[in-house]
This record gives structure tokens, sequence and C-alpha cells, in this order.
């Protein structure tokens, strides 16, 4: 529960070491570096360097993309030595000259697709003449006039011989081949003589009849034929174009090194083109943690002659910020973050946060079959892999210890896979037992729900005062006692008297199925409380106003938040709405599985209905009780005291997107 102290560093040394002391503090990764304009400096332009390096690694990329990736999860980056490393750099131009044969092998593919669209296109426009046995573009013979084209409707010969004799009188020298008839188009040739050619095309024209375009000269099925060859060498030309990509293959952690060295350098001369130089000396000025300000020091002043100074920090200064937490709370840092990190001087919420966050995602999925699956699964995974980017590591740790709170509570309520127990031993074992097999430890949710509902608002109104205790605690730091007293002790007092006095009533007695009765003395107390808290928030609330009036107006208006409290207390009752909606669908899921009874078809319906469906209700829970935790964390815990602002540290740093680099001694 700690946010990590941050040092103020600005170094000075000779311009000839500027490269040597940025690769340096690249390697490190421990300083955030300050880049802005200098009146007294200048900066040079490395924009066409960076500009060259930036490309060079955008091929890499794009032929990474290009070529099959190893199979596996891909949690872990190979892990490289720095001398595999220089070796690849050596021959980076080799490496190089690869991207553009595979560019251009990726050009031929493109243009081969385009060509078979293309083909596959006219193969297409072609399919309802392939039963013409004369070419499309045929006119006709030296008596005679055809007439190639088709009709929006769907005709038979008669029909378009009746449109194209129209008016003459019979016998009419005309003849109709219908060469296909389908999704209302007729594709057809008339033939006539030349004598009634105009008249009888008028006539067709007039029935809706259109001219085929040109096609082609060939006939239909002989066109059709050799645009079908064409698309066969097309595909065997992407074939081996393919192949060929795919032999790069071998080269793949060749070319993932050399995009990250290049990423790297391309990082390291933007710094370069902005840092402040003059003709002989260059200046930095950055953050480092302050436990490695030394070290990182001794190195700059002993290695590369720089004058290093420890500045004090100001106001004005906002030092990023690392937090800093055990194992355990680690793992929701990323949570946090998502809301926004605390700035210095603030309290870090992390590890309270931390416990409250695996107690309620366990009381909303609620089943211990669900529970240990995930604590197995990541468990497995962490063990597997060592070396996972840090974020996603972080991430299965939280889900590992949160599917051992879900475990607890599903033993609390009795839930392992639903009912799955009890259904299998029923169904298959003939147990007849009217008592469940795994009993609750605590109590059954779906039996009692009113007593869960009243226990979710008791943990939730534990949790809001947690809250308002790191408040508090910001208040005692600063020393601040009066603000301690009238903005948490009296808030403490109030909400704690309006229980104590909504415990004996009606009200909850309706809720809670039985009356509580207090003595006398803690009615009392309840009311003292209340008052007590009342009267201080009313008074002192609004402290920072001088005129009483006004104060006791904007003391008024706080002491309507606790309607907001109120709110915020019934929002915990998703704890008893989501675990119940998991207990529901499982047990739902369980009686569907069993429906076919305890023949060979049942059991195989059991195992296929109950994977499925507990995999699915697994999946949709967990989104939810993922959502909700964070929901409850976010809006109601942090509106107590928190507001985030802070920046996260941004070392510069080396840039590994594909590997890892291994120092060797």
């Amino acid at each position: 529960m700690a946010i990590l102290e941050m040092q103020k560093l600005s170094v000075y040394a000779l311009k000839q070491h500027r490269k040597e002391v940025l690769e340096f503090l690249q390697r490190t990764g421990a300083m955030e570096l300050i880049l802005g304009d200098s009146e007294e400096y200048q900066t040079m332009d490395t924009s066409q360097d960076r500009t060259k390096f930036e490309k060079i690694a955008d091929a890499f990329d794009h032929v990474l993309e290009m070529i099959p990736k190893s199979s596996g999860l891909g949690l872990e980056k190979p892990l490289v030595k720095r001398s595999e490393q220089k070796e690849v750099i050596e021959h980076v131009s080799e490496y190089y000259s690869h991207t553009k044969s595979m560019l251009s092998l990726e050009k031929d593919i493109a243009e081969a697709e385009s060509n078979i669209a293309r083909k596959s296109n006219k193969i297409a426009s072609l399919r309802p003449w392939e039963k013409l046995d004369i070419p499309l573009n045929s006119t006709g013979t030296r008596k005679t006039t055809i007439l190639i084209g088709s009709f929006p409707a769907l005709y038979k010969e008669s029909d378009i011989l009746t449109i194209a004799a129209g008016d003459m009188e019979e016998p009419v020298p005309i003849e109709v081949d219908v060469v296909s008839s389908e999704n209302q188009l007729t594709c057809c040739c008339v033939m006539c003589t030349n004598d009634i050619a105009a008249k009888v095309e008028e006539n067709l024209r007039q029935g809706g009849f259109v001219k085929q375009p040109f096609i082609t000269h060939r006939k239909p099925i002989d066109a059709i034929k050799k645009r079908e060859r064409e698309i066969a060498q097309e595909q065997d030309r992407i074939a081996k174009s393919k192949a060929e990509i795919a032999s790069y293959g071998r080269f793949r952690q060749k070319y993932e090194i050399a995009s990250d060295y290049y990423r790297t350098r391309a990082e390291k001369y933007r710094v370069l083109g902005a840092i402040p130089q003059s003709q002989n000396v260059f200046f930095l000025e950055g953050w480092v943690p302050k436990e490695k300000a030394e070290e990182i020091s001794k190195v700059l002043t002993e290695k590369f002659d720089a004058v290093v100074d420890f500045e004090e920090t100001t106001k004005d200064d906002t030092p990023p910020v690392i937090l800093r937490n055990n194992k355990f709370s680690s793992t929701v840092e990323g949570v946090l973050e998502s809301y926004g990190l605390p700035q210095h001087g603030r309290a870090d919420p992390t590890t309270i946060m931390s416990f409250f966050y695996v107690f309620f995602f366990g009381m909303m999925l609620s089943d211990a079959g669900y529970g240990l699956l995930m604590s197995i699964v990541t468990g497995i995974v962490l063990l597997k892999y060592k070396r996972i980017e840090t974020g996603m590591k972080k991430m299965l740790q939280l889900f590992f210890w949160c599917g051992l709170s879900t475990a607890f509570w599903g033993f609390m309520y009795g839930g392992f896979f639903g009912d799955a127990i009890d259904v299998i031993a029923k169904t298959f074992f003939g147990y007849t037992g009217e008592t469940p097999i795994l009993k609750p430890i605590w109590f059954a949710p779906l039996e009692n729900p009113m007593r869960l509902l009243i226990w979710c608002m008791v943990f939730g109104l534990i949790h809001l005062f947690a809250g308002l205790a790191v408040k508090g605690y910001e208040y005692l730091r600063a020393k601040d006692i009066v603000g301690f007293v009238s903005d948490i002790v009296a808030w403490y007092m109030f909400i704690l008297g309006l229980v104590l006095m909504l415990v004996p009533s009606s009200i909850f007695a309706s809720i809670a199925g039985s009356q509580i009765v207090f003595p006398d003395w803690a009615n009392t107390l309840a009311k003292v409380l209340t008052i007590g808290g009342l009267v201080i928030i009313l008074l002192m609330s609004g402290r920072a106003n001088k005129n009483w009036g006004l104060r006791v107006a904007l003391g008024a208006y706080d002491i309507y938040g606790v309607t907001s409290w109120l709110s915020d207390v019934l929002s915990y009752s998703r704890l008893l709405a989501l675990g119940l909606a998991t207990g529901v669908i499982a047990n739902v899921i369980n009686m569907m599985a069993s429906m076919k009874g305890n023949t060979v078809i049942g059991v195989i319906v059991f195992i296929v209905v109950f994977i499925f469906g507990h995999i699915l209700n697994l999946a949709i829970n967990l989104l939810g009780a993922y959502v909700h935790t964070n929901r409850l964390q976010y809006v109601e815990f942090f509106s107590k005291f928190y507001d985030g602002g802070g920046e996260s540290f941004k070392p510069f740093k080396t840039i590994n997107n594909h590997v890892e680099i291994k120092e060797e001694n």
C-alpha cells in the first residue's frame, strides 16, 4: 500500500557520449525523460534517421504478419541472447532483402486474386449462355439475322415467337431457341430472314428484349473452359507464392529480433532529436525511482563523466507513479489503473481494495466447482509460463485468487457446479435421500435469499466505511484534525446511529423475518450518535465559509447526501442477485442434462449438456462478476475518498514487441 518515491535527476554530459548515455538509460529502463523546448540549448534534426529505422521496422513487422506463427498460446516472448541479436544485426541487409522479395510475392498474390475475381465474374455472366452452340457475337448469315439477348421475365419459346411476330401474317420465317430461363431472366436466340429483321427486332424490344452486349467471340462453353483453365493457372501461381512466403518462416525469429532492434533505435533517435544540446554538451532531465537514483548517478558519473544533480521536487512537479504492493494486492493494480492512479501524497487504496475485490468476486460467482476450475487453469498457466507479460500475469494471478474465493463461497453456500453432486447421485447411483449430499457450511441462498440480502448490505456498509477510513487516514496524515472530526467521525456517528435505529424497527423485521429488540441504552446511544453526527455535519461541513447562514445551508445540503449512502448500500444487493443467478442457471443445466435418465444415451446427453452448459454459465457469470465487482470499487468504494489523477511511470526503454533479450556474462 505505497507509492514509490521518485527522484528528479538532471544530467549534463559531453556531446560525444550522448548516444552511449541514451543506450545505457534505454537498456536499464529506469528513467522517464522530461522532453521539452529549451531556450538555452538547441536540438538536432534526427527525423531522417528515425524515419529510416521506422521504415525498416515496419517492413519486418509486415512480413511477420505474412508468415505463420509458431504454435502455442503466445503468452511468452522468445528469449534471445545478446550475441544472437548482434549476429542478426550483422546480417540485417540480407534479412531486409527478404522483405522485398516477400512484398513482391504478396503483390503477385494480390494480382492473381484480382484476375481470379475478374475471370469468375466473366464466367458467371457466361453461365446462362453455356448451352448456346454458336459464338455470342454471331449476327447472322448472308440471308438471315441472328438476335441474341434476354427478357426480364420467364418465357417459353412460343411466348417469344408471338412477341417477335407481332402483327405479321402466318407463316412467319422466325426461329426461337431458349438457352436458359431462371431467376426471372430468359436468355434466347432469335433467327429470322433479313427482310423482316428490323420489324422482328422492334417487336422484341417493345416486349422487353435486350440484346446481349459483347462478351466473347467464342462459343460460351469454350469461353467458360478457357477462363477456368486461366483461373487454375492463377490459383497455382498463388499456391507457389504462398509456399515461397512460408519458406521464409524459418527466419521468423530473425525478423522479430530485427524489428525490435530498429524500433528501439527509432525511439532512441526520437529522444536524441528532442534533448537540448550545445556544441559540446547535452542535457537530460527525468524521473527515476529514488531507490535507484544513486546507482544510476554513479554509472553516469564514472562511466560517462556526466554531472548529475539531484533536484528538489516542487509543487509544480508531477512525478510519475509506480505502485509497490505485496504479491497478493499487486494483482489488482491493473483494475486500479483502469480507473486512475493515485497522486503522490495521496493514499494508495490497492491493498484494502484487493481484499474486498476478491471477497466480493467470490460472492458473486459463488460456485465451488467454477472456482476450483478457475484456480487450477490459471495456476497451471502461471506455473508453465514464467515470463508472461506483467499485465497479463497480474490478471491471471487475480483470477487465481478470485477462483479460490469463489470456491470458498461455493462451499459456504453448498454449490458445486450447482447441485451436480445430488443430481448425479440420484440419476445414476440411485440416491434417494432428502437432504443434499454437499450441505452448505453456512446456508443455501436459494432457500433464504433475504438472509443473504441483509448480509450483503452489511458487507457493503463495511466496504463503504473502509473507504471513509482511508479518507480519514489522509486527514490525519495532513494533521487536519478538524476535517477528520467533521468529515469522517461525524459521518460514522450519523450512519451508525441511523443503522442502529433501523435494526429494531418493523421495517427491518419485515425484511429479516424476525424482530430484534435492543436494550434502552442501545436505543439511546443510537439517537445520540445520529443527532451528534447530524449537528457536527450541519455546523462544520461548510466550515470554509465564515457566513454562518451559508455554512448551515451547505451543511444541510451535505446531510441530504445520506440518500447516496442508502443507494450505495442497496447497490450491494448485486452480490445476492449474481450469486443466485449462477446457482439457478447451474441447477437448470443439471436438470436438463439428467432428463434422459440412467441410460447409455442418458449418460452421453448428460456429459455433453453438462460440459457445454456449465462452460457457458461460467463464461457469462464470470464476465458479470468481473464487471460488477469493478463497479462496486469504482462507483461505491472510490466515491468516498478517491479521485485518481496520477500519471503512470513511462520509462525510456528498449522496445521488446516480439522478443526478450537475455544479457550474457
